[in-house]
This record gives C-alpha cells, structure tokens and sequence, in this order.
C-alpha cells in the first residue's frame, strides 16, 4: 500500500471552488505501524470523518472543483491543527487511548509533519494558489453524541472565523430549506488558530465555508450522495449572494 498522503479528486476541475477534506481516512500508513486500536476503534470518529470522503468526491463532480483529501488517519497526526497545536498528535481521544501515540516524542512527531502533514497543506496551497479568487469549501462530519455528553440535535453545521463573508449566506439558505436542525459555529466554534481554514483561508483572505454534517446521515453512499446534492446548489447560491452583498 502506498503511503501517499493524499489524493486529488477532479483536479482538472473549472469552478471557482477548491473542496478540501482534512479527515477523509482512518488508514495508518506502513511507516507508522499499527496505533493499537481494534477495528471498531478505528472505524469511529475518533480516526477520521466517517462518509466525509464520499460527500466531497460527489461534491467536487456537481460543483465541477478539484478536491484534496488526506489519505491519513487524525489519529496519525491531524491536518487540520497547526504545528505548535498541543491537540496535533493525540493520545487520549474521547475517553480513547492511543497505545500507538503513548511513547511519541518530539523526533517521531516532527517525523509524522514531514511525512503526512506537510506534504497534504502543500498540495492545498498549490491548487489554490494555481487558481483565479479560489473560494474554498471545506467538509467535516461529527458524532451524533460523545460518549458521557448529550445527544447533538444538528443535522449541519456552519462554522466560521471572524470572516463570515460566506458562512451567512449558507447558514441563511440551509435555515430557509424548513427541515433542518443548523448549527451555527455548532457543534463548535471554527475559531481553531492555525488550523486549514486559518492557514489557506482566513490568512489570505479567501471566501470559505467550513460545513459540518452529522455522521450517521452519510454512514453510507446514499446518503453521501444525497447530502452532495442538497449542499451543491445551496453553496452556489449562497457564494452568488456573499458576491453580490
């Protein structure tokens, strides 16, 4: 298996947009070894952004935009904190040891950056920087409720920074679709310095909207496909009105 760190769907792609998937996989590359974890472990939230991956690949076909997944589990290190980010390579995750990540040190952290990390923002920043006023999409998915805490109400979410150029009028239009539960900066806030919204978006002051979907809503190819239909013509409405504000 290779040890890629990413891959690009539709990069020939003639829109605007530049989807971007952080958590798209929970596979632990070769020159990492096994974290430890049993299969069902690996298999959660905890790993990656289950159905995230097939959303964004049906995404980047209706929207006509190159798309960049990782090809590395969060649990590996996590594309989507910055380097001095304490959270970057997690031992303990919802109440879920690493056993992998219990015995990592500076050296094999630093290893992790250069190998996975590093290479996946620089793709991102060479599409985007390929490209005429790029407008930047990104998809997470969370858990339906963490484990000890509340069931989440959301079917979506919209997150953002201070910039809500496009975040708005997105929340605006899902709220106006009269059968959906919306977070707004929920299940949490989209203020994270250093993280890919911060590093390709906000520093460059790109238009981007960072979307949240509940996992058990695209647990499958139906609903992967379902979420890319409704999202794709909300998105380009919703990027027609932040232009014409």
């Amino acid at each position: 298996m290779s040890d890629a760190p990413y891959q690009i769907v539709n990069p020939e792609g003639a829109s605007r947009w530049t989807l971007l998937c952080d958590h798209a996989s929970n596979r632990v590359p070769d020159a990492v070894g096994p974290l430890g974890l049993p299969e069902a472990d690996m298999a959660r939230h905890i790993a990656w952004d289950p159905g995230t991956a097939g959303v964004v690949t049906a995404l980047s076909q209706l929207l006509d935009a190159p798309a960049v997944l990782s090809d590395f589990s969060r649990l590996v290190i996590d594309p989507n904190r910055g380097e001095d980010d304490p959270t970057l390579l997690m031992k303990l995750y919802d109440g879920t040891i690493i056993p992998g990540n219990r015995h990592a040190d500076a050296a094999e952290r630093e290893r992790r950056l250069a190998l996975y990390h590093r290479p996946y923002h620089a793709a991102v920043t060479g599409f985007l920087e390929a490209r005429e006023a790029p407008v930047i999409c990104s998809v997470h998915s969370f858990t339906p409720q963490l484990r000890g805490r509340e069931p989440r109400p959301w079917q979506v979410g919209v997150l953002f920074s201070h910039d809500r150029r496009l975040s708005d009028p997105l929340i605006a239009r899902l709220m106006a679709e009269g059968d959906l539960c919306v977070g707004v900066n929920e299940p949490y806030s989209g203020h994270l310095p250093g993280d890919s919204m911060d590093r390709h978006a906000l520093a460059r002051g790109r238009l981007h909207v960072l979307i949240e979907l509940r996992n058990d809503l695209i647990s499958d190819a139906k609903g992967q496909r379902h979420w890319a239909a409704r999202l794709a013509p909300l998105l380009t409405a919703a990027l027609e009105d932040a232009e014409n504000a």
